[in-house]
């Protein structure tokens, strides 16, 4: 863990209980003079570092001994527009897109996307958490929701599509914003309101699942 989130985060003293106290001293084991470093989502781009200067069997007391800006951002942008599916499996992947630099994702209801599954942003923003803590990363990834796509399009009309097409991405590709299909991919009519827009795929033969796909996209254009 390269930092902990903490609401008092840049206040003289810090008071841990409770399960992250339980995390940092049994699991952890950290002990007496150990150092640790604290953000606060307040300000993120601020780093306090603390040293453990008391411990309690349930309670731990550290004290500030520097705060400093430092931000860790990825160096590319990259705004991921994904036809929505089962929330299970964009779980098993937002960690590691989070920890790419993928800076947004919009969930987008597609035709083929199946009406039963819904979108939990805040299961979303605390993996997000865990990952940027993990990774070292200080800027949120951003959440928001389309009824379809053409809404999408209309906002922003510069996306591009994976899709089945000769048109192979090649690297240093610098796209700012990409839309992803839910299995099945997209529907004919959806396929007709894409004519426009400018249509790639991977160096692959194999058919990917749509988290596979979001990963390996966001990872030739972002690294």
């Amino acid at each position: 863990m390269i930092y902990i989130f903490d609401e008092n985060a840049g206040e003289r003293e810090l008071t841990l209980k409770g399960e992250l106290h339980k995390y940092l001293i049994k699991v952890r084991r950290h002990t007496l003079g150990d150092v640790l470093s604290f953000r606060n989502k307040d300000k993120v781009d601020m780093l306090h570092t603390y040293k453990i200067i008391a411990l309690e069997p349930r309670v731990a007391i550290l004290e500030l001994i520097n705060s400093e800006l430092l931000s860790v951002e990825p160096s590319k942008e990259l705004h991921v527009a994904w036809c929505i599916i089962d929330s299970k499996s964009v779980e098993k992947v937002l960690a590691s897109l989070c920890e790419i630099g993928v800076s947004r994702i919009s969930f987008i209801a597609c035709d083929r996307s199946q009406k039963n599954f819904k979108v939990d942003f805040k299961r979303y923003e605390r993996i997000v958490d865990a990952s940027m803590q993990q990774s070292g990363r200080t800027s949120f990834m951003r959440f928001d929701s389309y009824k379809n796509i053409s809404a999408f399009i209309q906002e922003y009309p510069d996306t591009k599509v994976f899709d089945f097409t000769q048109n192979i991405l090649t690297d240093g590709r610098d796209f700012k914003r990409v839309l992803i299909g839910c299995e099945g991919g997209f529907s004919e009519d959806e396929k007709t309101l894409l004519e426009s827009q400018e249509v790639f795929r991977l160096n692959s033969k194999m058919v990917l699942r749509s988290e596979s796909a979001v990963m390996a996209v966001a990872s030739k254009i972002l690294l």
